[in-house]
């Protein structure tokens, strides 16, 4: 489709806007099925980022996305219960995109991924994209969909020292982990840094996770 709309909007006149994206499973036991009330959990997180990554790396077509929803309702970012408020895994991943939100992208190769396969599914394991900040700095973003193993990637950022990199890794023992309104940050992001040697940097992505960072 952005093919077409090359060779015939070369002015990039008309977009992609995603009006509605995200996950839909059965409804939470005990709930109006008609408020689409569901449990939210670590695969959601890693499904917003798939998506964060594909947006942006078709960002100069792909102009408006809109995830659904927002409260209580299928994909969430928050959920209530009377005068009681948590932040399910998907609010977490929106949150650490942030620095993404008004910035450049960046050209980025991945080489020799590997891939987890299901049955007769098998998809890359490691996503990625790359973006200056408004802030100036480099933002990289990697999700590793692989459930069960870690992966660790080599990057190579060309015409810059690289020193390392920080910032914020969210994952969990269990794909399905959650927050609950006893328990609400069972699934929160945590510090993450990785130094870089010889300019090359290695980064151990553990399995089933999203890692946001910025080098320096």
């Amino acid at each position: 489709n952005t093919a077409i709309l090359n060779r015939n909007d070369p002015d990039n006149h008309v977009a992609f806007y995603v009006d509605e994206w995200g996950t839909w499973y059965d409804v939470e036991e005990g709930t109006n099925p008609g408020f689409l009330q569901q449990k939210n959990s670590l695969r959601d997180a890693l499904v917003a980022a798939l998506n964060f990554n594909i947006f942006h790396k078709y960002a100069e077509r792909v102009q408006m996305t809109n995830i659904a929803q927002m409260v209580n309702v299928l994909q969430a970012m928050i959920l209530t219960e009377g005068d009681r408020m948590i932040l399910t895994p998907t609010y977490h991943a929106f949150k650490m995109y942030v620095p993404f939100h008004g910035a450049t992208t960046l050209a980025l190769e991945l080489n020799e991924v590997p891939h987890y396969e299901l049955g007769e599914c098998s998809v890359p394991t490691v996503s990625a994209t790359a973006a200056r900040g408004l802030d100036g700095k480099i933002y990289l973003a990697l999700v590793n969909s692989d459930p069960g193993q870690a992966v660790t990637v080599s990057a190579a950022l060309s015409g810059i020292d690289v020193t390392g990199v920080s910032g914020q890794v969210l994952s969990n023992d269990a794909m399905d982990a959650h927050n609950t309104f006893d328990a609400p940050d069972t699934v929160a992001p945590q510090p993450y840094s990785a130094s870089a040697q010889g300019g090359v940097l290695q980064l151990e992505l553990p399995a089933k996770s999203v890692t946001v960072v910025h080098v320096h």
